[in-house]
């Protein structure tokens, strides 16, 4: 314990002195090196610490001597601080992580990022690596999640047709009980939704009115929808990211997951090295360490739980690979991004979701 303490204290000197960038408000996670430290590596994400823990404990094993800072924002606010700090030639941190990879494209286009190269980003996807700034180290669906004891079993939806179909059908039950991303205050909700409507406009108009008469109810987050579904205040909740509906599954088995059968967006959370990086040798040495066979199996075993090769987690329902089968549409790490991240054509975009979704008085509740 006294061990512990004194590389705390040590830590809190480090990060006093890291200057202001770092100072910007977020929630933060101290992990204390578990030897005598000689540095600390400052991670600025929109990523649930829960799922990043089991990786960074990982790393520490392999670094024992580097303390982490975990610095824990909403993928709208993690942008307009990076976005701000490389306007002011500082960064927030070390390495910045986010499921927004249309935010962290657009710091990359804006020349807020610091390529790298080594054998590790080497290995990625063409589709998941751009410039050698922008990566993709993770490999998570776009699901369906409902609540078991309130969702009868010939309701479950397997298709986004399926689904606009059952809110009309049975709209007195479902109405008020369907959770979704506020788009206002979601980089992924908006991501996710602005390639819904890339797939097929006819499904995707029909879905957003059949939620729209069924009042969905937005949350800014996937960890707020899944908690209402886990407690039966939300019936459904749409779009949510596999990891995190997974994760919540284990601690609430009443959750069930789908894999849509008619397309599956799949989002590789992205991780980029802020240009003006105090140390970026140490972000540089945390993504190695993501992108590694190592880091990998970690992730797919305590943190992210799918893969872009292997089967479906147990009791998901969906095909048994997701690649094989077809259906899996990836979100392309690059320049096609940008047009996500278009101001007016974002603004457009999300004013007619308001409308629908949020139009006629209906308030967040």
């Amino acid at each position: 314990m006294k061990q512990m303490l004194i590389h705390l204290c040590a830590m809190m000197v480090a990060l006093s002195s890291a200057g202001p960038a770092d100072a910007l408000e977020g929630s933060r996670h101290l992990f204390p090196a578990q030897q005598p430290q000689r540095d600390v590596l400052s991670i600025h994400a929109a990523t649930d610490i829960d799922a990043m823990e089991p990786l960074i404990l990982d790393f520490q094993k392999m670094a024992p001597d580097i303390a982490v800072q975990y610095v824990e924002y909403v993928t709208n606010d993690l942008y307009n601080d990076a976005d701000r700090a490389c306007r002011e030639g500082t960064a927030l941190g070390d390495i910045y992580l986010s499921s927004s990879v249309d935010q962290l494209v657009k710091l990359a286009n804006d020349g807020c990022a610091t390529p790298h190269q080594s054998p590790q980003t080497q290995s990625v996807a063409s589709w998941a690596n751009w410039r050698d700034e922008v990566f993709g180290f993770t490999f998570e669906p776009s699901v369906f999640v409902y609540n078991s004891d309130m969702v009868p079993a010939e309701d479950v939806a397997r298709t986004h047709v399926e689904l606009a179909d059952l809110l009309r059908r049975k709209l007195d039950f479902y109405r008020g009980r369907i959770g979704t991303y506020d788009l206002r205050q979601s980089g992924i909700g908006y991501l996710l939704a602005f390639y819904d409507a890339k797939q097929t406009t006819t499904v995707y108009g029909r879905l957003l009115e059949s939620m729209s008469r069924a009042d969905a109810t937005v949350r800014c987050c996937n960890s707020e929808v899944l908690q209402q579904v886990a407690s039966g205040n939300f019936y459904i909740g749409y779009n949510i990211l596999g990891s995190y509906a997974y994760a919540e599954y284990k601690r609430n088995p009443q959750l069930k997951i789908v894999v849509p059968r008619d397309y599956t967006l799949i989002l590789s959370r992205g991780a980029l090295i802020p240009k003006n990086a105090v140390r970026g040798n140490l972000g540089a040495r945390f993504l190695d360490y993501l992108l590694s066979p190592r880091g990998r199996a970690i992730a797919r075993e305590k943190a992210f739980f799918f893969s872009e090769s292997g089967p479906l987690p147990p009791d998901v329902d969906g095909p048994l690979t997701l690649v094989q089968s077809g259906i899996a549409r990836p979100i392309r790490i690059g320049p096609e991004l940008l047009a996500a991240q278009d101001h007016a054509q974002r603004a457009r975009f999300i004013a007619d979701w308001t409308n629908l979704i949020i139009g006629g008085g209906k308030a967040m509740r």
